[in-house]
C-alpha cells in the first residue's frame, strides 16, 4: 500500500501580485520559483515560492484576483499554515525581522507541541513559524541569494491547520483512506501525521461550529499532498472514488500531475506528483524570472501577457 510522504504545496488568494511578491521574496526570503498563470483561467497570475528549485513540500502558491474582497473568517476552511525554521535562535531572528518590516506577529509560544511564533502576511493570511526538530522537506535546498541567512531560512511547510464542523469526518478521510496516524486528540482538536513524528506531513484539525468561511484575499484555496509518481496517483484516484468522493480525475499540470476532490466538510484537497518539477522548462539559475507557460498555452502567449500587469 502507498503512503503519503508529506505536503506538496498550498495555494492561496492574493489581491496584488506585486505586493505579494515583495513580502514572500523580500521579507520571508523565499525564492520565486515559477511565475505562470492559472491554467484554468490564464488571465490570472499563479505565483510559486519555495526553496532553490521549488521542491515538493516547500511551495507556497498564490492566485492573483485583483477584484477579490475581504475574507470573512469561519469554519470549514484551511485556517493556518506552518512554516519550519531550524532553531529557537531562528525564531528570535524572525522576531527582529518582523519588527523591522512591520509584520504583525505574536510572541514566542507553542503550537502543535512545538516552539512557535504566529504571524500574518499583509493580507491577513494566518501563519506560524515552527521550530523543526531536525525536520525539513526531504528535497529542501538552501537558496543562496535569499535575503535571509542560510541558518535561519524557512525549510518548507510544517503543520497545516484545518477548521471544520465535523472533525470525525475529516479524521476518517485522513486515517482510513490516506493512512495518516492520529497522534493526539482533545475535545476540540486532533493532530494527524502522514509520517510519524514529522511536521512536514502534519495536519492539525480544529472543531468549530458556526458560519462557513467566505474566502477572499488572504484565504487558502486548497492544500496539496504528495505522491511520488503517476502510478501512485492512479491508485489514489481509485481510493477517492471508492469512498464516494467526486474528483476532477487526473489533470496534467505540466510541472506535476494532480487530482482534486472535496472531503465531507468541503475542504478542497489536491493530490500531486513530485515531478517533473519546475526545471522542466527552465534552468535552476533563472527560475521564476520570466513568465512560463505550459505548452498548451504557449500559442496564446501574446494575448496572455497583454492582460497581465508586470511584476518586478
Amino acid at each position: 500500500m502507498y503512503t503519503i510522504p508529506g505536503h506538496h504545496h498550498i495555494s492561496m488568494v492574493t489581491k496584488n501580485a506585486n505586493e505579494n511578491n515583495r513580502f514572500y521574496r523580500d521579507v520571508l526570503g523565499l525564492r520565486r520559483v515559477k511565475m505562470t498563470v492559472n491554467q484554468d483561467d490564464p488571465s490570472m497570475y499563479h505565483l510559486f515560492y519555495g526553496d532553490k528549485t521549488g521542491s515538493p513540500g516547500t511551495e507556497l502558491t498564490f492566485f492573483e484576483i485583483p477584484m477579490v474582497g475581504h475574507t470573512h473568517r469561519g469554519t470549514n476552511a484551511i485556517t493556518r499554515i506552518g512554516l519550519l525554521v531550524p532553531s529557537e535562535e531562528s525564531l528570535r531572528y524572525w522576531e527582529e525581522r518582523f519588527d523591522t518590516y512591520n509584520v504583525l506577529h505574536g510572541g514566542i509560544t507553542t503550537y502543535a507541541n512545538r516552539t512557535a511564533m504566529k504571524f500574518e502576511d499583509p493580507e491577513g493570511l494566518q501563519m506560524v513559524l515552527l521550530v523543526a526538530n531536525g525536520e525539513k522537506a526531504d528535497h529542501w535546498e538552501t537558496w543562496e541569494k535569499s535575503e535571509v541567512p542560510a541558518e535561519h531560512q524557512i525549510q518548507g511547510m510544517g503543520s497545516v491547520e484545518i477548521t471544520v464542523k465535523r472533525l470525525d469526518k475529516l479524521a476518517s478521510t485522513l486515517t482510513d483512506m490516506f493512512g495518516y496516524t492520529e497522534v493526539s486528540r482533545s475535545e476540540r482538536e486532533a493532530i494527524f501525521q502522514s509520517v510519524p513524528g514529522q511536521a512536514f506531513g502534519e495536519i492539525v484539525v480544529k472543531y468549530l461550529d458556526g458560519p462557513t468561511e467566505r474566502p477572499g484575499r488572504g484565504s487558502v484555496h486548497h492544500v496539496a499532498i504528495r505522491v511520488k509518481s503517476h502510478e501512485e496517483l492512479q491508485y489514489w484516484e481509485e481510493q477517492v472514488k471508492e469512498r464516494g468522493f467526486r474528483s476532477s480525475g487526473i489533470v496534467d499540470r505540466f510541472y506535476f500531475k494532480s487530482l482534486y476532490f472535496r472531503e465531507s466538510n468541503g475542504i478542497l484537497f489536491e493530490i500531486a506528483t513530485d515531478g517533473p518539477g519546475f526545471t522542466v522548462d527552465g534552468d535552476v539559475e533563472h527560475l521564476g524570472e520570466k513568465l512560463d507557460l505550459p505548452p498548451f498555452l504557449e500559442e496564446k502567449r501574446a494575448e496572455i501577457e497583454a492582460n497581465l500587469a508586470p511584476i518586478e
